[in-house]
């Protein structure tokens, strides 16, 4: 059985017509079929969502419960952009932490959601070790949500956490287009200091945020400041932040990034 990555932005961008605004992107995600075909997000990802449970599951791995497997698809689509905590999600399914991590390997095998790795190295600080749990496709992960229209993102709870989903999978789909399997991971220590995204490259090391209002601030950078901090002088990383906004800005401290110009660096 074959499954493919959802769309880039940029592919995306190659449709007529294509999302205009940020919540029209994060609800309609990027599965081909969708914007080929001119379809309605809502009634294709249930019918995806129907033949990927009954049909691929089982394809993929013998999943007695069904019933159980899809509200645990449910409930990782609400913890996407979180850490991964196998304990509280076994808890809340009624499945055992070995049953879980199984389940999130038929995810990962199935291109449904990955886990980003934490940074680590030694900045003689106390660094969060555990993953976090990221869904490759918004529009997906908003109908596992209950999401049916994409104004209901406007003032939805979870926004900043789609968003933050739909940055990430975005330069993780990029890489993986161009053969490339690491060099991303997240920042946290347990002082509070956090970093959506450390993007590591040959032409150095990038700290990037994903936030979701569409103003720009320097507030915005104040995180990933922090991080930067931690970085000794000589391995000191860029600081940029994709944000809902439409302006580009660069700024002493960093780049303000306009949603729409994600796919325009190479990350």
């Amino acid at each position: 059985m074959l499954h493919l990555l959802p769309l880039t932005w940029n592919e995306i961008r190659r449709f007529d017509p294509h999302p205009g605004c940020v919540e029209e992107a994060l609800f309609s995600g990027g599965y081909p079929r969708i914007f080929d075909r001119r379809l309605d997000p809502v009634r294709w990802l249930r019918s995806y969502v129907a033949t990927y449970i009954e049909r691929d599951v089982r394809t993929i791995s013998n999943v007695g419960d069904l019933t159980t497997f899809q509200r645990f698809v449910e409930l990782c689509s609400g913890r996407t952009g979180q850490l991964l905590n196998y304990s509280g999600l076994a808890g809340d399914c009624g499945i055992s932490q070995p049953t879980a991590k199984a389940w999130i390997s038929i995810l990962e095998t199935s291109f449904i959601a990955f886990r980003l790795p934490a940074f680590h190295a030694n900045l003689r600080k106390r660094l969060v070790k555990m993953p976090k749990l990221y869904f490759y496709d918004t529009g997906l992960a908003c109908w596992l949500m209950g999401i049916r229209e994409s104004g209901q993102l406007r003032s939805h709870p979870l926004r900043g956490a789609i968003f933050e989903t739909w940055v990430v999978s975005e330069i993780v789909k990029q890489r993986i287009n161009r053969g490339e399997t690491r060099g991303l991971s997240f920042y946290r220590d347990r002082s509070g200091a956090e970093v959506d995204l450390v993007i590591d490259q040959p032409s150095g090391r990038t700290l990037l945020e994903a936030k979701s209002t569409g103003t720009p601030s320097a507030s915005l950078l104040r995180g990933a400041e922090r991080v930067h901090g931690h970085f000794g002088r000589g391995t000191a990383p860029d600081v940029a932040v994709v944000y809902g906004g439409e302006d580009l800005q660069e700024r002493t401290s960093g780049r303000l990034i306009p949603w729409r110009m994600l796919g325009n660096t190479t990350w």
